[in-house]
């Protein structure tokens, strides 16, 4: 497997065996992870930039779900961590973790072979 950056490009059929799912299966799944995220990480950024903590936790909570059930631990873990520090009302740290989540979610989109960013 190669590296890029520190990230491992993702492993697409491990991922989706543990999933139980066939490659095209979980491929199709990642393509709507990609989408929804996109929608959920600019629902959190606009709750971060007014401060609303609730939309901060659906939104966190959301990514946080779908990104447990694909595989992508790191992602699952960095949500939650949003998620937490909006329920106990702190929003230090949060803007850097959600564009970490951006970031790693240009990764997956590339290694799907549909760039975000170019």
């Amino acid at each position: 497997m190669g590296k890029r950056k520190g990230c491992k490009i993702m492993n697409f059929r491990e991922l989706a065996e543990n999933a139980g799912l066939e490659k095209e299966e979980f491929l199709v799944l990642v393509g709507l992870f990609i989408e929804t995220s996109l929608f959920d990480l600019r629902k959190l950024q606009s709750a971060i930039d007014k401060g609303d903590l609730q939309k901060m936790v659906e939104a966190a909570h959301s990514i946080k779900g779908a990104a447990r059930n694909l595989g992508f631990e790191d992602m699952y873990e960095v949500a939650e961590d949003i998620e937490i520090k909006a329920q106990k009302n702190v929003l230090e740290g949060t803007s850097g973790a959600v564009k970490y989540l951006q970031e790693k979610l240009g990764l997956i989109s590339k290694d799907l072979g549909e760039p975000l960013y170019e």
